[in-house]
């Protein structure tokens, strides 16, 4: 097989890929076989007919389709291997020449991984983040605790106040005609939450049991919606239930309860570490972000559409299976949230964007540093990761492999690799 390349566009090139006659006397060969068994000749029986009679009755053209799906997909990939291209979407394929006896000529147009020009990415300066823990911040997560472990009791008379947790029946209209999703009979919501749309639960607070109450808001400018976005709109509200909440006191007993220790001051100490340790996590992360932004801005790259489309499908299904997890799906999803697929897809492509970017960047720099993952790499990432799912590395590595995604872990640990690079050699300021 013979073939050759030259870039036509900025991150296109063309292929022109020859396969010998040998080759594609094989393919007939196995082309014949695959379809000598759906024909019916008089006289003979199915799979059984002579090459010859075939080939007089039904011509050897009639070959010519499934021999090319037979001998295109490998000389395509063989192609793409011998020149070290890297394709980032499917190609186009222009068949040029194919017939019994000579070559199999044919031209693939495809988008490939761009070029990165890296600019500075050495002595980048990265703002240190405080991991300090502050008396607020302890205060703040025992209250958090306290939110979790208190006791819901039913108020008989009175006015809701915020905190409290009401069921209500909501029907909403704008200009007076009804919208999709506005309307809910017995929806249990959480005065002061900001779980729904801003001013509606101020307006909530003060309501009895029975009470019917038109509530008046404006939808945000950047509402998901559109058709809602800016909008007025009036909800008639009836209030059915009042619960509120009993936090319980802080005090030795409450630690015991939330805890492994007899008193408040071990646990606040206890508390305080964990946050600390938390907070340094975070402020790793910080800088690592930071450091990763900087060197991205520094460099140039022009990044193909598809990539950014391949981006967003998997975002897209991990949304999808993060939903699954939680025992909902897309459907259900987009109808709470009043959102269609073109929607969603336009609210993740800038992320979508950014993340390609950096991933060509890290990628770009990892070459140019000769990083590379080896056998001691992988397997520690292995390890960290059996610790997680509590179950052995090799059987790990096994899935992997089984499911092809070997190769998407070694570029995890070499982009984790790449950044730990950038952040060691980083200046904090």
């Amino acid at each position: 097989m013979k073939a050759t390349w030259e870039k036509i566009d900025k991150n296109i090139v063309s292929i022109d890929v020859e396969v010998e006659a040998e080759q594609v006397a094989t393919a007939l060969d196995q082309a014949f076989k695959k379809v000598v068994s759906k024909v019916n000749v008089p006289g003979f029986r199915k799979g059984k007919v002579p090459r010859g009679i075939f080939e007089s009755r039904f011509g050897v053209e009639s070959l010519y389709q499934d021999a090319i799906d037979i001998l295109l997909p490998d000389a395509y990939t063989a192609a793409v291997n011998e020149n070290n291209l890297q394709p980032v979407d499917r190609p186009e394929i222009d068949v040029e020449q194919f017939a019994k006896g000579q070559s199999f000529k044919f031209k693939a147009k495809v988008i490939v991984k761009p070029e990165v020009t890296l600019g500075e990415y050495k002595g980048l300066e990265v703002e240190a983040a405080a991991a300090e823990v502050t008396e607020e911040e302890i205060a703040a997560e025992l209250e958090r605790l306290q939110q979790r472990h208190a006791e819901l009791s039913v108020v008989e008379e009175g006015a809701t106040q915020n905190g409290d947790i009401t069921v209500i029946d909501f029907d909403g209209s704008v200009d007076g005609v009804p919208f999709e999703g506005g309307k809910a009979e017995r929806y249990s919501l959480e005065l002061g939450s900001n779980s729904f749309i801003p001013g509606f639960e101020d307006q909530v607070v003060g309501m009895q049991l029975g009470d019917f109450k038109d509530v008046t808001v404006t939808f945000p400018e950047d509402y998901h919606a559109e058709n809602l976005a800016g909008k007025a709109a009036v909800f008639a509200v009836k209030l059915h239930e009042i619960k509120r909440k009993s936090l319980p006191a802080l005090d030795d007993e409450f630690a015991k309860d939330v805890s492994e220790f007899d008193t408040l001051d071990e646990y606040k100490a206890d508390l305080s570490s964990k946050l600390k340790e938390r907070k340094e996590k975070e402020a790793e992360q910080a800088r690592e972000v930071a450091v990763v932004d900087k060197a991205t801005a520094a460099a140039e790259v022009e990044i193909p559409e598809a990539m950014i489309v391949t981006e967003t499908d998997y975002m897209i299904k991990d949304f999808e299976n993060r939903l699954q997890m939680q025992g909902m799906n897309m459907d259900l999803y987009y109808q709470f949230s009043g959102q269609n697929e073109s929607v969603l897809r336009e609210q993740m492509r800038s992320d979508a964007e950014k993340r390609v970017r950096n991933n060509l960047v890290l990628d770009a720099i990892a070459k140019a540093e000769g990083f590379s993952v080896s056998e001691e790499d992988l397997t520690a990432e292995l390890e960290t990761l059996s610790k997680s799912y509590n179950r052995p590395a090799e059987e790990l590595r096994d899935i992997f492999t089984r499911n092809g995604n070997i190769a998407n872990l070694q570029e995890d640990v070499l982009l984790r690799k790449t950044i730990k690079f950038l952040l060691d050699n980083s200046k904090t300021v």
